[in-house]
């Protein structure tokens, strides 16, 4: 067997081993990303794995088979298993042999290249009843109010359905970008996101946080020229996007509505939360009523990964309107990336992150984990708890307050996030510092005017729950420090990094720290939530908090803090 030089050994049960400090790694990560998922990402060597679901995105993005074999024989070290590179050929095969199209005299078809495939899923029991009579032999027709819910049964018997039917134009409505305002420009990648896009007809665009994802909307909207409906993750990240479109295209404030629970407004340009979206009265979804109030011709999921379940239900019925998905990472911690790929349709651009900063469009990061070492006392507390209190009996251990304080005195006068998952532990360092505090409970009005203080430099420091980890827009915050999280999510690893992502005035860079403690559940999901940063090139750093700098005497606190008891019922995880 002859030995190359490459940076990836390619292994027959489809995992592929990245050595980091390879000349070539960046290279080789970049162009396994279309195809390939990060399964681990120690120090040295990162293990990737190609699944059928990474295929088929990279086969519905242009690429085939013999590109994705090229990348592996290109980079990898030894000989590539023949039977993995048959394994991928016949795997992307599979997209595509079922097509769904329009039919000018029974709707919705679905047709084949292979007629025992489609033999094959006439037979399944939950596919049957969404299709008619057989048109020939290679074409049935398709109920279509069954589109989505056939494409997601489709992926899940491994016959991912190419969707060709095509999208009705729906209500016309005039958008344009626009420079009336300010002078500004729509990036090159931004650019390519919204055609690639729109080429595609339906699907997800990934971006970091921070580069302008609303803008890849405000260009499809322009492309689209049609009424749209925006769902958003909060009230606040609406806002957001109404005044970045106000800014950045002709629509006018009267144009645009918001759908929340305060205001019920449905216009040409709608914007709703996920939240009234999803929420029933009487058994019943009443936004029903928004998806068929207007015709609309576009509907764009901002931050798609964390699309609720009934939202999926909605999607199912909406597959001839087109649809956007926005996001910075496709993981879900649910595992239905599946249901993405589906119903809002195949991942159509991503930029790696790196890439972005290289460019100047986001600003680059340090990432530091800090480890702080338990009490004797909180020791014995972690080493006698129920297994369901140990994570956040580490979690929230009183020790980090004191980190906190090192780490600011570290960044004095820095725009500044203290991130975190428990409100009890949020409550506690903001008493301690004397900062205010966004979470779950704070009223719409609070938040957005905490928010523009800390942008106008009024307030320095904010501590923030996970209301914060989504489509909120703080570009001057240059310093997180995340003292808990939810367990071992990596999409809120992605989102709380990319708060302090904006590109900085004075052309600085942002510091990420996350404060971990030692030998415990916090420290084994802290490692998982890391896998997606290291996926996109970003690397941390492991320090000890007795490495770290004193903070001034007048700002430490007690040397004894007392470990919180499991009984403790009040020291609540915010709820999603």
């Amino acid at each position: 067997m002859s030995i190359g030089t490459g940076p990836l050994i390619v292994q027959s049960d489809k995992t592929v081993l990245l050595e980091i400090d390879h000349e070539q790694a960046t290279e080789a990560r970049n162009a396994l990303a279309p195809f390939a998922e990060l399964e681990r990402a120690p120090e040295h060597i990162h293990t990737y794995r190609i699944t059928p679901l990474a295929l088929w995105n990279a086969r519905a993005a242009g690429h085939d088979a013999e590109q994705v074999m090229d990348v592996l024989e290109r980079y990898s070290r030894f000989p590539v298993p023949q039977p993995l590179l048959i394994d991928i050929a016949e795997t992307m095969d599979r997209y595509g042999r079922l097509k769904l199209q329009k039919h000018p005299a029974h709707g919705l078809i679905l047709e084949t290249t292979d007629r025992a495939v489609l033999t094959e899923i006439q037979r399944h029991k939950k596919i049957k009843p969404m299709l008619g009579s057989n048109l020939d032999e290679d074409t049935v027709v398709v109920h279509p109010s069954e589109r989505g819910r056939l494409k997601q049964e489709l992926l899940k018997v491994g016959w991912p359905a190419e969707d060709l039917a095509g999208y009705v134009d729906g209500e016309a409505h005039h958008i344009e970008l626009s420079q009336e305002l300010e002078q500004w420009e729509l990036r090159d990648y931004q650019e390519m996101a919204a055609d690639s896009f729109w080429e595609g007809g339906s699907g997800v665009v990934v971006l970091p946080c921070g580069a302008g994802k609303t803008m890849v909307g405000a260009a499809s909207m322009a492309k689209a020229k049609a009424t749209t409906l925006i769902l958003v993750t909060n009230t606040v990240a609406g806002r957001q996007w109404k005044d970045e479109l106000i800014r950045r295209t002709s629509l006018t404030e009267d144009e645009i509505g918001e759908y929340s629970g305060e205001r019920k407004e449905i216009r040409p340009v709608t914007i709703a939360t996920y939240q009234v979206v999803t929420r029933k009265t009487k058994g019943e979804f009443r936004a029903l009523e928004l998806f068929d109030s207007r015709d609309w011709g576009l509907i764009i999921y901002d931050e798609v990964h964390l699309l609720p379940a009934p939202v999926f239900r909605m999607t199912s019925d909406l597959q001839s309107r087109r649809r956007l998905g926005l996001t910075a990472t496709l993981v879900r911690e649910d595992g239905r990336e599946g249901d993405v790929f589906s119903l809002i349709g195949p991942k159509r651009f991503d930029a790696p992150w790196k890439d972005i900063e290289a460019q100047g469009w986001i600003a680059p990061a340090d990432c530091t984990e800090v480890r702080v070492q338990l009490t004797d006392a909180e020791r014995m507390v972690y080493a006698t708890a129920e297994q369901t209190d140990k994570y956040r009996l580490a979690a929230t251990t009183p020790t980090k307050n004191k980190v906190v304080r090192k780490i600011m005195a570290m960044h004095p006068d820095e725009p500044t996030l203290i991130i975190g998952a428990y409100l009890d532990q949020l409550q506690e360092i903001a008493e301690e510092l004397d900062i205010p505090v966004i979470d779950g409970k704070t009223g719409n009005a609070t938040r957005e005017k905490l928010y523009q203080q800390f942008r106008d430099g009024e307030v320095p420091v904010l501590a923030v729950s996970k209301v914060a980890n989504f489509s909120v827009d703080l570009p001057g915050a240059s310093v997180a420090i995340q003292i808990s999280g939810t367990f071992g999510s990596r999409q809120e690893e992605a989102q709380r990094l990319g708060r302090i992502l904006r590109p900085k005035p004075n052309g600085g860079g942002a510091f990420f720290y996350s404060i971990v403690a030692r030998d415990t559940l916090d420290a084994d999901y802290a490692a998982h939530r890391q896998r997606f940063l290291a996926e996109q090139g970003y690397g941390y750093r492991i320090v000890d908090s007795f490495d770290l700098p004193d903070a001034p005497e007048e700002a430490a606190p007690s040397e004894s803090p007392e470990p919180v008891q499991p009984s403790d019922s009040n020291n609540a995880k915010e709820l999603p």
